[in-house]
C-alpha cells in the first residue's frame, strides 16, 4: 500500500528553472515551469550540499526533465535530468544573463494564475533560452521579441499596424498601450507616443520572428521599441518588471 501511495503522488514532466531561493541549510525552492503542470513550486533536498546529484541541475534557466511528488504546499524533486544547459552560456554574458532574467520574471508573473496557456507559455521561454544561451540575436531583441509574443499568448495581443480600437488600417504613427498599440488619428487619445515608422515596423518584426529585419534594425528603433515593449509589459501586468531595469540597450 505505501508503494502505491508514494506512486499515486509522483509525476513526470519537463520544466524550466525559473527561479530559486535557499530553505533551511541545505534545501533550495524551485520556481519552474512545466510543460503540462504549468508552474509549480517545489523543495529540491539538500542540493546546496558538495555531495548533491543534481543541484547544478535546478539553477535558473536550466530545463530538466523532472520526477516529482506531490506535498502539502510545495511538490518535492525526486529526480532531474538536464535536458538544455543553457544556464552557463547565459550566466558567462551579462547582456545575456539580464536578458534572460526578465525573460523569466515575466514568465513567473503570466504564468501564476494562468494555467490555461501555460504550455504555450513553456514553448516560447524555452525558445527564448535556447536563443540567449547560443547568442542567436541581440540579447535585447530577443527578450523584446519575447515580451511581445507572451503578453499575446497571454490574450494581449498588440497591433502595429492597423488601429488597435477601430481596425483602420495602417501604418499608423501614433502608438496607445492602454488602446492596445497603433492608433489612427481619430482614436488617437491625448499623450500617446509617437514612434518612428521604422519603430513600428521594428515591433512588428519582434512580434512575427521577422530576424532578418530586426537584426538589421538600428540603435534608434531599438530603444525605441524597447520603452514601447517595456510600457505595453507594465500596462498589462499592473505592475514593474524590476529585471528590465538591469538590461542593458544599444
Amino acid at each position: 500500500m505505501a508503494n502505491k501511495s508514494f506512486a499515486s503522488r509522483t509525476y513526470r514532466d519537463e520544466g524550466v528553472v525559473l527561479r530559486t531561493h535557499k530553505l533551511g541549510e541545505a534545501d533550495r525552492i524551485v520556481i519552474l515551469l512545466t510543460r503540462n503542470h504549468g508552474q509549480v513550486r517545489a523543495v529540491a533536498k539538500g542540493v546546496r550540499r558538495t555531495s548533491s546529484k543534481f543541484g547544478a541541475r535546478l539553477e535558473p534557466f536550466m530545463v530538466v526533465d523532472l520526477q516529482l511528488s506531490h506535498g502539502r504546499s510545495l511538490d518535492i524533486v525526486t529526480q532531474a535530468q538536464t535536458k538544455g544547459a543553457y544556464g552557463a552560456g547565459i550566466a558567462a554574458d551579462y547582456a545575456r544573463y539580464t536578458a534572460a532574467a526578465a525573460v523569466a520574471e515575466t514568465a513567473e508573473r503570466l504564468t501564476d494564475v494562468d494555467g490555461e496557456s501555460a504550455n504555450a507559455h513553456y514553448h516560447l521561454v524555452i525558445g527564448a533560452m535556447a536563443a540567449l544561451g547560443r547568442g542567436a540575436h541581440p540579447p535585447e531583441l530577443i527578450l523584446d521579441s519575447y515580451l511581445l509574443r507572451a503578453l499575446s499568448t497571454a490574450g494581449w495581443a498588440p497591433s502595429f499596424t492597423d488601429c488597435a480600437r477601430c481596425g483602420a488600417p495602417g501604418p499608423h504613427t501614433a502608438f496607445s498601450a492602454p488602446l492596445g498599440g497603433a492608433v489612427c488619428p481619430v482614436c488617437r487619445p491625448p499623450g500617446s507616443a509617437s514612434p518612428s515608422p521604422e519603430t513600428m515596423l521594428l515591433l512588428a518584426a519582434l512580434l512575427t520572428g521577422d530576424w532578418e529585419y530586426a537584426d538589421a534594425s538600428g540603435p534608434q528603433p531599438r530603444r525605441e521599441s524597447a520603452g514601447l515593449v517595456a510600457s505595453y509589459l507594465q500596462w498589462h501586468l499592473e505592475r514593474v518588471v524590476k529585471s528590465l531595469q538591469h538590461v542593458e540597450r544599444v
